[in-house]
């Protein structure tokens, strides 16, 4: 699947969390960051989630709400939230259906290895459900300031 385009609806989608079940239509009415990144604990997973859980009040100036997702269990995103304080709702893809349906579950390459795995990626989504801004293969320095200038107005990437 190709990710998807902006201007395109985005892709609906349920899915569990540690507060129960979140579906992306129910946030419609305010912006959304939605963030794909491949595992919990790890030191750049975490670094991405703190940086957006460091800038969360400028976001929410900005009417946007902040959901990350992996193939995490749920068990191990309460753990994550709680180690590192983070104020916003983790979605747990153990069948990888979101990040299928959102283009970022892809072959890649690590030490000439092959596998399948989540493209670390985001998309901010407008309050009306489409695609305002998409950022693909994110490196995580200064990303969460990439995606408020996204929000604030700043062309998309």
């Amino acid at each position: 699947m190709e990710l998807p385009r902006v201007g395109e609806p985005a892709p609906d989608f349920s899915g569990p969390t540690e507060d129960g079940t979140l579906r992306l239509s129910d946030l419609r009415g305010q912006r959304v960051v939605l963030y794909f990144y491949p595992r919990n604990h790890t030191p750049v997973c975490t670094a991405e989630a703190c940086a957006f859980r460091d800038a969360l009040a400028e976001f929410s100036a900005e009417n946007c709400a902040v959901v990350g997702v992996s193939t995490n269990t749920v068990e191990s995103h309460r753990r994550f939230r709680s180690r590192h304080s983070l104020p916003f709702r983790l979605v747990s893809d153990r069948d990888q259906a979101i990040a299928k349906a959102y283009g970022v579950w892809r072959e890649k390459l690590l030490f000439g290895r092959k596998f399948w795995g989540t493209v670390r990626s985001t998309f901010v989504i407008d309050e009306g459900g489409r695609i305002h801004a998409v950022f693909d293969r994110v490196r995580v320095a200064g990303h969460a300031k990439q995606v408020l200038a996204s929000l604030r107005g700043a062309r998309p990437v």
